[in-house]
């Protein structure tokens, strides 16, 4: 047996569907690619006869991993990103680390139906529902899929909650300078974390220069709240604008 079938069929028999690429390449060698995953031994057997030299792949996502695909090119890396969720506490938990072929790294987890997914500037893809990862032994350049670490692990990795640390939403653009109450309060119910309280302050600094009525304050601090901010934070920062504003 070689050790692409024993660890073919190790994938397969720890749930995860597996099926075959092109020797040395990452290209699938089935008629739809990863669609083709199976974790029934006999057709795994077929796929990888004796003398068969090729890779090895996993669907990605549930009932497969979800994999954190850390790339390395030669214009950058995506260690600086990586290390920073770890610092963030976002990446915990993980099944096993491997080291890929570029002298990257495929971070494995409890998969889930999460879409797969690809931050491009900071050179990380993330594998999961509809995808599939290349996966030791097998070989790409000649060089190994390679595993560092294998635990008894079962974390999860929260894409959208990677994406909103290295690419958070902008701020969108403030009203013009003289905006209504009613922009203004528009304005800051569109607030993300991060912004919404200066964003709030600024608002409400406007409103105050404008004399506006109590009313549309409170309407201001309404949207202060939708968006996430205690209404007593967002009752003082308005209260604080309101100071300022009088002491000119």
């Amino acid at each position: 047996m070689t050790a692409a079938l024993r660890q073919a069929l190790a994938y397969a028999a720890a749930g995860w569907p597996v099926f075959p690429c092109k020797a040395g390449l990452k290209v699938p060698d089935t008629n739809h690619g990863f669609k083709d995953a199976t974790t029934d031994p006999a057709t795994i057997r077929q796929w990888w006869p004796a003398g068969s030299d090729r890779n090895v792949a996993i669907a990605t996502g549930a009932p497969g991993p979800d994999v954190l695909d850390v790339d390395v090119k030669p214009d950058g890396s995506g260690w600086a990103a990586f290390n920073r969720l770890k610092a963030a506490g976002l990446l915990t938990g993980a099944r096993a680390l491997i080291r890929t072929p570029s002298g990257g790294l495929h971070a494995y987890y409890a998969g889930s139906s999460q879409p797969s997914g690809r931050l491009v500037r900071h050179f990380l893809d993330f594998k999961a529902a509809g995808g599939y990862v290349v996966a030791p032994p097998s070989v790409v350049g000649g060089r190994p899929y390679e595993v560092l670490d294998n635990r008894a692990a079962d974390g999860r990795v929260d894409w959208q909650a990677v994406r909103r640390l290295l690419d958070p939403p902008q701020p969108p653009a403030r009203p013009g300078s003289g905006a209504g109450s009613g922009a203004l309060v528009a304005w800051v119910a569109t607030l993300h974390e991060g912004n919404r309280n200066a964003g709030l302050f600024w608002a409400a600094c406007r409103m105050a220069e404008n004399d506006s009525p109590n009313g549309d304050l409170e309407q201001l601090v309404a949207a202060a709240v939708q968006v996430g901010l205690p209404e007593d934070e967002a009752r003082r920062t308005v209260a604080s604008a309101a100071r300022k504003a009088a002491a000119r």
